[in-house]
């Protein structure tokens, strides 16, 4: 996998700048030898083709370095979320037993005896003499990540050499990347999207990839995208919201922008095409399979869906082990012998566990169009039960969102007793009463939120993602507080 991603670029193009702390571009020449140093550094250290070792490092180049070095050495690495408290670093180190942590400075790490890998001792590996990658079975496993945690609990996702081969799928359906591009990401160098969007990708074809310096805010972004003619932009739907706020300078060389981690807001990207004159594409995806249904410069996605399966993918709505109706709802299901699904979540003693279905079902609520336009409902456990209908919290926020004065909203199940439950509406921004009148002018009555929640701010994880499982516990937690569920059952029975 590293040995294919840095192959193609010419040894003096530029392949990453980090743009605005003054340091010097790398060139091709640059990653292949730091990446093959730091990789015979690392078997130098006692590492073995096979063994993990676990990446606690901040936003910094070291990491995407690191990661590539691990691959190109046979070594398993696992990237984790910057942001994670030791208590939490621990409980992810029990699941994958790593033989050494890459560390950085101001990132957590608990008290253990494993060998612990400083920065400064892993860039002096750069300039060793190049180890030749070790080169095997496509099909072994090349890396580990761990889900968001959306489910309740993070769980250690093994993915083969394949998988990067699988993204190819994704530069015609949903970048449009081409050899000539410069594609900024506004991620941190540890994210696992900005790592496969805004790294991986461009480099296996030999593009240019810009990364924003630590500590850049949003609002710099467009001068910076205009500065240093970006092509392609890449950003989770929060940042176009916050680069929104301000002016935006003419983006002459930008295609257009991508977008994933959770749904752009209608709204957000009016205001985003309004300003730039450049459309936005989305892309469905996860952490076991990165990303498989987007809209694309060549096949937009229709207005209200996620987009496309991208050419190569075999996907199927399913409900109960049997394909559904188009436009039925069900569950978005992957077949296993699609190349970029995962060879199973990592088992301490054994490795991958076999997946063991032809289908492997992924959590998504959706429903498929004839021409294959998939329309996301929503997560499988976020779906709605309100008086025995089943209610896409989407479909909530998307009408909700247009109230004036309304930033942001999210919409969950809120349970008031054992046997029953209402729809709660978190907003940022907006009155009450006029989110209301918009509810009852465009949901019909069983879609409309019972409960309202004025929020700062809405809650999300480490990855940005909105954290509808935390909201619905402070929901229930307010209700239970301030006997709402009391008053509730009053008025339900009053009609």
């Amino acid at each position: 996998m590293a040995a294919y991603v840095l192959q193609a670029g010419k040894p003096d193009a530029c392949a990453l700048q980090v743009v605005g702390d003054g340091s010097a571009p790398w060139t091709y020449a640059d990653l292949r030898q730091a990446v093959a140093g730091m990789a015979r550094g690392l078997r130098d250290a006692g590492l073995q083709p096979g063994d993990r070792l676990m990446l606690r490092q901040g936003n910094s180049v070291i990491c995407p370095l690191t990661y590539l070095a691990c691959i190109w050495a046979g070594i398993i690495p696992v990237p984790t979320a910057a942001a994670l408290t030791s208590a939490e670093v621990a409980a992810l180190i029990s699941q994958v037993t790593p033989a050494a942590i890459a560390t950085s400075q101001g990132v957590a790490v608990p008290e253990t005896d494993l060998p612990l890998l400083d920065a400064d001792s892993l860039r002096q590996m750069q300039s060793l003499p190049p180890l030749t990658a070790e080169m095997g079975d496509p099909n072994r496993p090349a890396y580990i990540v761990f889900t968001s945690g959306s489910g309740g609990k993070s769980r250690p996702v093994c993915h083969a050499h394949r998988a990067v081969w699988a993204r190819q799928m994704m530069w015609d359906g949903w970048y449009g990347l081409r050899v000539d591009d410069r594609l900024m990401h506004a991620g941190a160098f540890n994210w696992t999207y900005t790592m496969g969007t805004g790294l991986m990708d461009p480099w296996a074809i030999g593009a240019t990839a810009l990364i924003p310096a630590e500590g850049t805010k949003a609002k710099d972004l467009p001068a910076m995208i205009a500065a240093h003619n970006v092509t392609i932009f890449a950003a989770a739907p929060g940042v176009y919201r916050q680069m929104l706020r301000g002016p935006t300078p003419p983006l002459r060389r930008l295609r257009h922008g991508l977008s994933a981690g959770e749904a752009l807001p209608n709204i957000t990207r009016a205001a985003w095409i309004k300003a730039t004159g450049t459309a936005v594409h989305e892309a469905l995806g996860m952490s076991e399979c990165s990303t498989y249904i987007s809209g694309s410069p060549t096949r937009p996605a229709a207005p209200g869906t996620a987009g496309y399966p991208q050419a190569g993918r075999h996907i199927s709505v399913r409900a109960e082990g049997t394909a559904v109706d188009y436009n039925t709802p069900g569950e978005l299901c992957l077949h296993a012998s699609e190349p970029g699904l995962m060879l199973g979540y990592w088992e301490p003693d054994t490795g991958p566990a076999p997946l063991g279905t032809a289908w492997f079902g992924t959590g998504d609520y959706v429903t498929m169009a004839r021409d294959g336009a998939i329309t996301y409902l929503g997560r499988r456990d976020d779906m709605m039960n309100a008086g025995g209908f089943r209610v896409s919290p989407l479909e909530v926020e998307t009408k909700l969102a247009l109230t004036p004065g309304v930033s942001e909203v999210a919409a969950c199940e809120v349970r008031l007793h054992e046997d029953t439950s209402v729809i709660a509406l978190f907003h940022v921004g907006g009155q009450e009463d006029d989110i209301r009148d918009m509810a009852q002018t465009h949901l019909a009555r069983y879609k409309q939120p019972r409960l309202y929640f004025a929020c700062g701010t809405l809650l999300r994880n480490a990855n940005g993602k909105l954290n509808r499982r935390a909201l619905r516990t402070e929901a229930e937690a307010a209700v239970l507080a301030s006997g709402v569920a009391k008053r509730s059952r009053v008025d339900d029975e009053r009609g």
